[in-house]
């Protein structure tokens, strides 16, 4: 398309041995018309290219529900490949400046999952999806009652699954969809969404109100692109009228004809076609009985049923096998025999044939299902020419809103099918021009349109590239919070939000007390704890503008010359321990780090305050560390040999990662929520005393900290992050310390991303990164062991929080990988020794 200079498709690299090649090659690029020509004028990295991250297990197929483990793995591997892509394009056609992907867009829940990573770690616009969607197949294997739930979670992993598309929804500007009943029946289920509140917070931006930090992601309805170019048309009909050059042979008929035409005892009747898969979902069933039962209807036409390919019933699954015996035995019933063809096999090029041969009789295409989540058999039929009837729940409802080619029907009433069908085979006028109308309005269903629709609601995204990319200090850093116009105008709706204690999207039961309407009229402003804040931060890194001009001069930090970097992100029952375990590591590198070619990073839950105290008590001075990840990932520090002006303390604020995180920040609306579900929390447990109070000492502009007086009184996390999402609130809430504390940070913020950062910011190899980490930790530990860095456990470390998760939607060992060669663990009561040993099986040490 126009405007549009590179395309990158990353998957997965496959190299094993019962897998086609292809699936090994590293890149391909899909090759453009008149590709010489076009070339020219765009350079040598311009088109479109599939790239192949090697991710997982080397030499075999993993099936997408197990590669929940190694998503960080692909993560870190893409970003890699985006860098230098970048660099490359900069230096042809950016001026020596890295281009940045104007987009990054997530396919299904895994890829969404990477995909919402990846923009964090980019800071760049996430587009999402779905699918088949989580939730909804979950509905449906639980409504056909042959596997309990914990046996779907086993088999899908779907817990995980769900949680992917919850963490898409947090991270995405805009959620594509097929249809709106994608939307209305299928997204509606998530906590994340709520088509109701999306609505009024729409209504509120345009009318200029603040929304106190809520935010929903756009719904966009963009039908698939269809390839119509290969489609040849019949004029004519069954009687062979078709036009031909009179001086050239007639091709033979396709050999499909003659299979479904020996069914009929009058091939010459218009052909009432079906195209499904023997699903009781499709209710082929109904149809049959509708054909059957309806003499007018069967006088006048004759029915196909595709059902898909069989060699002998009695090998085909139970349903498939039971259903197909139903409608044989309902063709004998109404003794159909001449009038319903049902062949036994149908080749994937025979579908386009079967459709002009429907055309050709002038017949109707119908599909009956249940539900149809888009409908497209229905878009392929209208450009053949054949008008259409279908179900009217799901996407055929906004096919034929655009198409206006046949009719739509209640799949549950028999007669209004067969009326239907009647109608449009018996009125060959309306007939005509249900036909014409598809062909005419067809063009909306193109790949060319689909582009249109999908690069304009690309280009709407505000791009919010790095700020220490731009060359241009005062660029404008707001950013829109529209919604865009995914959704229909709005009128009269009615703004008076009210959002309950307990999570549920239904109307009723308890409130927050404030509306978003009563919200507004709150003091704009520093409040008393932002102040607060303000003055920690400027007292700890000695005034921002001074410490934002050292660390975007270039002058931090010194991991640009390491050659491994050491994350100790170890979560310990006491800061004691803590202290201990970052001697042990520093005292393991020993003299292999004589030269300075090994960096140390901290990563860790407390706050810079915290941390220099527990180093000053240790005898370590912070300029042994190289950066300083605290408060959850919400804040990162550099040392500084300069205490001037900084009250003594020796770091410096990278004020680029605080504006990196602050996409979709609730700020005061978000403390605000918190600080009430505290109240609530403690009201329940009023005989208790206070289960959990707000910590101001601890907190700082992008970290909410709450103190636990009893850990085992407060609900789990993922009631908390229900009802954050809930109520539109997109962070990341982590209980750390044993449980005895409470973090909420931005989305965008955690101390892998935090990782992800430093790579992208300064340039640090992930592959020669090595994280240590105890057996278990904070409710962020799965994402400090994935990625393609090497990781250390210490056995025993952080074994008492597994407690913290207990109550998970998913289970530890569906996320992370013991087993990768990446990883080693150290037994329990180790020592520096021991810690060096596991370094050099790893190689990064040298043996001594």
């Amino acid at each position: 398309m126009p405007g549009v200079y590179r395309v990158d498709l990353l998957t997965r690299q496959v190299s094993a041995p019962d897998v086609d090649w292809t699936y090994a090659e590293p890149s391909e690029m899909l090759n453009r018309k008149n590709t010489e020509n076009l070339m020219q004028g765009l350079g040598e990295s311009s088109g479109a290219y599939i790239i192949r991250i090697p991710f997982g297990p080397k030499d075999k197929y993993v099936q997408k529900e197990l590669l929940w483990p190694h998503i960080p793995e692909f993560v870190d591997a893409a970003l890699t490949h985006i860098i230098q892509i970048s660099k490359v394009l900069g230096e042809q056609v950016g001026s020596g400046q890295p281009i940045w992907p104007v987009a990054i867009h997530g396919h299904y829940a895994d890829a969404g999952d990477a995909a919402a990573l990846l923009s964090g770690a980019l800071n760049v616009p996430m587009v999402f999806t779905g699918h088949s969607l989580g939730r909804d197949k979950l509905e449906q294997l639980l409504k056909q009652g042959r596997l309990s739930r914990d046996e779907i979670n086993t088999t899908y992993k779907i817990m995980r699954r769900i949680e992917a598309e919850e963490l898409s929804l947090d991270a995405s500007e805009i959620v594509i969809t097929s249809t709106r009943q994608e939307i209305e029946e299928q997204w509606r289920l998530y906590d994340g969404f709520d088509p109701v509140l999306e609505r009024k917070l729409r209504a509120r931006i345009k009318r200029g109100v603040s929304c106190h930090g809520r935010f929903m992601p756009r719904m966009v309805v963009i039908p698939p692109g269809i390839e119509f170019h290969h489609i040849v048309r019949h004029n004519g009909d069954v009687d062979g009228e078709v036009e031909r050059d009179e001086g050239s042979p007639a091709s033979p008929d396709p050999p499909i004809w003659s299979e479904i035409m020996h069914f009929f005892s009058n091939p010459r009747k218009p052909m009432i076609l079906a195209l499904a898969r023997p699903d009781p979902k499709k209710n082929i069933t109904t149809l049959v009985k509708a054909f059957g039962e309806c003499r007018p209807l069967r006088e006048l036409a004759n029915l196909t049923l595709i059902m898909g390919n069989r060699d002998d019933i009695d090998e085909m699954s139970g349903t498939n096998a039971a259903l197909l015996l139903s409608i044989l035995k309902l063709i004998d019933k109404y003794d159909l025999y001449g009038q319903v063809a049902y062949p036994k096999h149908h080749k994937q090029s025979d579908v386009p044939d079967i459709y002009r041969l429907a055309a050709k009789t002038k017949g109707v295409f119908i599909n009956p299902a249940f539900i149809e989540p888009f409908g497209l058999t229905l878009i392929e039929a209208a450009a053949y020419g054949l008008p259409i009837v279908a179900t009217k729940n799901g996407g055929p409802v906004d096919i034929h809103r655009v198409l206006d080619n046949g009719l739509l029907v209640d799949p549950h009433d028999q007669q209004s099918i067969a009326d239907a069908l009647l109608k449009l085979v018996s009125d060959k006028q309306l007939w005509e021009r249900c036909r014409q109308n598809g062909l005419k309005n067809i063009h909306q269903f193109s790949w060319p349109e689909h582009c249109k629709s999908y690069l304009s609601r690309i280009s709407s995204c505000k791009q919010r590239q790095p700020r220490w990319q731009r060359s241009d200090d005062g660029l404008d850093n707001s950013e829109s919070d529209s919604p865009g116009d995914s959704w229909r105008d709005i009128h009269d709706l009615s703004l008076n939000l009210k959002l309950s204690l307990e999570g549920d999207k239904n109307e009723g039961g308890s409130t927050l007390d404030n509306s978003l309407d009563t919200e507004e009229n709150a003091v704009t402003g520093k409040n008393k704890l932002e102040n607060a804040v303000l003055a920690l931060s400027n007292r700890t890194i000695g005034g921002t503008q001074k410490a934002d001009h050292n660390v975007a001069s270039g002058k931090f930090p010194a991991l640009r010359r390491r050659k491994y970097v050491f994350v100790i992100a170890a979560d310990c029952d006491t800061t004691s321990d803590f202290l201990e375990i970052i001697k042990k590591v520093v005292e393991a590198a020993g003299k292999d780090n004589s030269a300075g070619f090994i960096g140390f990073v901290l990563s860790t839950a407390l706050t810079i305050l915290e941390l220099h105290s527990l180093l000053v008590s240790g005898g370590l001075s912070p300029l042994a560390f190289d950066a300083f990840i605290c408060n959850s990932g919400s804040e990162l520090y550099y040392p500084s040999s300069s205490t001037e002006d900084n009250h003594g303390l020796p770091f410096l604020v990278d004020l680029d990662y605080r504006f990196h995180t602050e996409y979709r920040w609730g700020g005061e609306g978000l403390r605000k929520t918190l600080v009430r579900w505290a109240a609530s929390v403690n009201d329940k447990k009023g005989e208790e005393g206070k289960i959990v109070e707000e910590d101001e000492s601890r907190s700082t502009i992008h970290c909410y900290a709450f103190e636990v007086t009893n850990p085992q009184m407060i609900p789990p996390v993922k009631e908390l992050r229900k009802l954050m999402r809930i109520q539109a609130l997109r962070c990341h809430v982590i209980y750390c310390q044993n449980g005895t504390k409470l973090h909420v940070i931005p989305v965008l913020a955690s101390r892998s991303q935090a990782l992800r950062y430093l790579h992208v910011r300064w340039g640090i190899d992930l592959s020669n990164v090595v994280v240590i980490a105890g057996e278990c930790g904070d409710t962020d530990y799965e994402g400090l062991l994935g990625g393609v860095h090497k990781t250390v456990i210490l056995k025993g470390v952080g074994e008492s929080a597994r407690k913290l998760h207990a109550n998970r939607n998913y289970s530890l060992e569906d996320v992370i990988s013991f087993d990768s060669h990446n990883v080693i663990q150290v037994d329990e009561a180790c020592d520096s020794y021991d810690i060096r040993a596991s370094l050099e099986k790893l190689g990064v040490l040298k043996g001594q």
